[in-house]
């Protein structure tokens, strides 16, 4: 009876059914102990249909069970694993303790051995977390070349994924993304073990993500979703492939698969307990939330984030500013930037912080960052952060007057975001444009990017922009600085208003009563033909009266 029962368990693990395989081989156990190799298989089984406690458990008792068939080197990789994998949950002293453990066995070893290469994954990510990336490259060049000698196809995948992010932290992008190629080839051709495979790819996956490489990110994502429906029982990196997703389907602009999708996920990663992809999922709700105008639950979305370890800027920062709250949006990005001192980490806030100062008319703060974004996208020379860059700095241009050095950035930017399917970013620069071409009086061409625009927005449902734009062009007929019929005094309140403050503050500076500053508002909101402080903004910098 055992030994079909242990038949059975092995075709189930086989057959990549893990949750069956976990229940055969508990069958099969209640009848003969299991040898290590079957032990071995109940661990990642555990570990592929999400059960930590019963991986951890798997892991120990493998690598017992390894010691006393005096198989010293499996014994030692299965330390390793327990040691990675206890460190990956936070637990520093357990998770060293293994690996020294591990370590100590393959000292012992007489001849060359992969687990050598396993244990120098640690110190890559150590030298990854402390932005070493020379060192973390050269450790795992040196692991993926013992995975080669020792014919570990798992240990140079996992290797070289490592070997690519740290090239591409050093600018090195095109080299840095030839090896994440490489790398899955194996991954794509069946050559890895199902939790490496999964590994590579939710790694490959964040690194083009945060590089901006969007169309590799596109495509792995899309084999990653495959891959998980192939594997019908898997459960271990499903969560991070639908937060992937949804990313995809944001920014190809269907927001409304996106939004649905993305609360099936929140709903399912709070259930099984996965917290660092739930931080993830309830960034990616606030951020729809955000761009749909749905202020409180984006507002929600941002806080659980944070609940659950995700940083949630420079969203929340962005939510701040449609909230009308700019200098918290502009503190917040301030201090964040101020504590990002890595390059790559701060291209991920530049663009958001260029929005806001503008918003606070912090010109030479916005035309500082802008510089820096500039900077960043020619030393890591992706074609869709070369794009941001060229973005942010159209809009400091105009910010800045300078309405005809704006369109040619301008244009490239909305040429690449058209090309790789970013129907919102691409509105959003065409409204840009819409006011660059108004500054140098092209009014066909100011209404053709306008009507462009508003009708992506409205297709999208990005309703605060499209209601931005059209408050924005009521305010267009003014032909003129000295054409808006505005006296010194509502000058003087204009561009305390266009610097954020509030009718109270204004009242305070120029020592008159809050009343008497609604007046002025009340005024100057019906000279100039806008409805909201935020279109009076854009007025003031559009007709160069700040």
């Amino acid at each position: 009876m055992s030994a079909g029962e242990l038949e059975r368990a092995r075709a189930a693990y086989a057959a990549r059914a893990w949750a069956d395989a976990l229940v055969a081989f508990r069958e099969a156990e209640a009848f003969a102990a299991l040898a290590s190799e079957d032990v071995e298989r109940v661990a990642w089984s555990a570990a592929l249909t999400g059960d930590d406690e019963a991986f951890l458990t798997g892991l120990e008792r493998c690598y017992k069970a390894c010691l006393g068939e005096g198989r010293t080197t499996r014994a030692a990789r299965a330390a390793f694993w327990l040691g990675f994998h206890l460190l990956s949950l936070g637990d520093q002293s357990r998770g060293t303790g293994w690996l020294t453990r591990a370590s100590r066995l393959v000292e012992d070893a007489d001849e060359p051995c992969s687990e050598r290469g396993y244990l120098l994954l640690p110190t890559v990510h150590r030298h990854l977390g402390a932005a070493n990336d020379a060192a973390a490259q050269a450790a795992a060049s040196e692991a993926a070349r013992i995975g080669e000698r020792c014919n570990d196809p798992d240990l140079v995948a996992l290797a070289r994924n490592l070997e690519g992010r740290a090239l591409m932290r050093q600018g090195r992008t095109e080299a840095g993304l030839a090896l994440l190629d490489e790398v899955m080839l194996s991954v794509t051709a069946g050559e890895l073990s199902p939790i490496v495979t999964g590994i590579v790819y939710c790694n490959v996956i964040a690194v083009c993500q945060q590089m901006y490489a969007l169309d590799r990110a596109r495509q792995w994502t899309l084999a990653l979703a495959a891959w998980c429906d192939d594997n019908a029982q898997l459960v271990t990196f499903t969560g991070h492939c639908l937060v992937h997703r949804t990313e995809i389907l944001q920014l190809g602009g269907a927001w409304d698969d996106a939004i649905e999708e993305v609360r099936r996920v929140c709903e399912r990663l709070d259930a099984c307990g996965d917290r660092d992809a739930l931080g993830d999922a309830c960034y990616q709700r606030a951020e729809l939330h955000r761009l749909r105008g749905e202020l409180d639950e984006a507002e929600n979305a941002y806080r659980q984030a944070s609940e659950n370890g995700r940083d949630p800027q420079p969203g929340l920062a962005l939510l701040r500013v449609r909230q009308g709250q700019h200098e918290a949006a502009i503190a917040s990005l301030r201090r964040a930037l101020s504590s990002t001192p890595v390059e790559w980490s701060r291209a991920r806030l530049l663009p958001a912080f260029v929005e806001i100062a503008l918003a606070c008319s912090a010109l030479e703060e916005a035309r500082s960052a802008s510089r820096e974004l500039d900077a960043i996208a020619k030393r890591f020379a992706t074609e869709i952060l070369g794009a941001i860059a060229a973005h942010a700095r159209g809009a400091v241009y105009i910010a800045d007057g300078n309405h005809r050095d704006a369109i040619e950035p301008l244009r490239h930017a909305f040429s690449v975001w058209n090309r790789a399917g970013a129907p919102y970013i691409a509105a959003r620069i065409r409204a840009l444009l819409s006011r660059a071409f108004a500054g140098l009086g092209d009014d066909d061409g100011a209404s053709l990017e306008r009507d462009a625009a508003r009708k992506l927005f409205e297709e999208l449902g990005a309703v605060l922009d499209a209601r931005a734009l059209a408050e924005n062009r009521a305010a267009s007929p003014a032909p003129s600085a000295r054409a808006h019929g505005l006296s010194r005094r509502e000058l003087e309140v204009l561009r305390l208003v266009v610097s954020g403050k509030t009718n109270k503050a204004i009242g305070r500076e120029l020592f008159v009563s809050e009343r008497t500053v609604d007046r002025h508002v009340s005024n100057i909101f019906t000279k100039i033909g806008v409805t909201s402080r935020a279109a009076a903004t854009a007025f003031a910098y559009e007709h160069r009266l700040v």
